[in-house]
C-alpha cells in the first residue's frame, strides 16, 4: 500500500492535471486568467513542473552571476529559479521575482523568507512593463514567454532593462519555423501543429518566432534546441529551447 507521502503526491498530481485538462480558465484580463489558472495549483506547482519544465536548472547554472548583481526573473512564478542558484543568491545585490499571479508570488515570498533571502523581492507586475530601480546584470524568463500575449514586448523590456553586456536567459517550449534558418533545428508537420494545439488549451502559445527574435536582439552566447518528457504522456517529448544572449553595447 502506498505510504502517505506517495498518496499525497498522486493526489497533488491529479489536482494539477484537472486544472490543466478540465477546469475552465476564466477572466477578462491576462492577469485574471493567470490567477484563475494558477490559484488552485500553486501549492503543488513545483513538484509537478519539475518533471515537465526542463532546462531551468541548466539555464541558471550556465549564467555567470557577478557578485552584487541585479537579477530580474520575469514570470518568476514560485521563485524556484533562485533555488537553482542556491547559496549564490546571498551574494547578489537584488533579485526581483516578477509575476502577475498573486498565488504564485505568495509561494515565492514564503520561499524567500524560509531561506532568509532578504535581497529577494517578489514583485507583482507585468513583464512587459516592469521597470527595476536600477539596470539589471541578468534577466531570465523560464517558461513565461509562451504565456505572455505580447511576448515580443517582454523581450524588448528585458533588453531595455539590461546593462550593456548584460545577459538574458530564456528557456521555454517552442516549435521551429517551417523553413528555419541555417543551423536551427527543423520540426516535422506533426510537431509544428500538434504541440501548439495541445498547449493552447491552457493559454500556453508555442511560437516559431522566439528564437529568431531573441537572436535579432542579442548576441547569442548559447542556444540548445531539445525535447523533454511530459508527465503521464508516455513516449511524448515536447520541444523546448535554452537561449543565453548578451546585450550589445550599442543596444537600447
Amino acid at each position: 500500500m502506498p505510504d502517505s507521502a506517495a498518496r499525497s503526491s498522486v493526489f497533488s498530481d491529479l489536482r494539477i492535471l484537472w486544472h490543466l485538462a478540465v477546469r475552465r480558465i476564466r477572466g477578462g484580463t491576462h492577469e485574471e486568467r493567470l490567477e484563475s489558472f494558477y490559484s488552485g495549483q500553486a501549492s503543488g506547482y513545483d513538484a509537478f513542473r519539475q518533471r515537465m519544465l526542463h532546462g531551468r536548472r541548466e539555464l541558471i547554472e550556465a549564467i555567470p552571476f557577478p557578485d552584487g548583481a541585479v537579477w530580474v526573473d520575469l514570470g518568476a512564478g514560485t521563485g524556484e529559479n533562485a533555488e537553482h542558484l542556491g547559496d549564490g543568491v546571498a551574494r547578489l545585490g537584488k533579485v526581483f521575482q516578477v509575476d502577475l499571479s498573486t498565488s504564485l508570488l505568495q509561494v515565492a515570498d514564503e520561499r524567500a523568507r524560509r531561506h532568509g533571502w532578504t535581497n529577494v523581492v517578489p514583485s507583482h507586475a507585468d513583464a512587459t512593463l516592469f521597470d527595476p530601480p536600477e539596470p539589471a546584470d541578468v534577466v531570465t524568463m523560464s517558461y513565461s514567454l509562451t504565456m505572455i500575449p505580447d511576448w515580443f514586448r517582454a523581450v524588448d523590456n528585458a533588453v531595455r532593462m539590461l546593462k550593456p553586456g548584460g545577459l538574458l536567459g530564456v528557456v521555454d517550449f517552442y516549435v521551429a519555423r517551417k523553413y528555419p534558418a541555417e543551423g536551427l533545428r527543423r520540426h516535422g508537420w506533426l510537431t509544428r501543429t500538434g504541440w501548439p494545439t495541445w498547449f493552447a488549451n491552457d493559454n500556453v502559445h508555442l511560437s516559431p518566432d522566439h528564437i529568431p527574435y531573441l537572436q535579432s536582439r542579442l548576441e547569442t552566447v548559447r542556444l540548445d534546441e531539445l525535447r523533454g518528457k511530459i508527465p503521464y504522456i508516455p513516449l511524448a517529448r515536447a520541444p523546448y529551447y535554452l537561449f543565453l544572449g548578451r546585450k550589445p553595447a550599442a543596444a537600447r
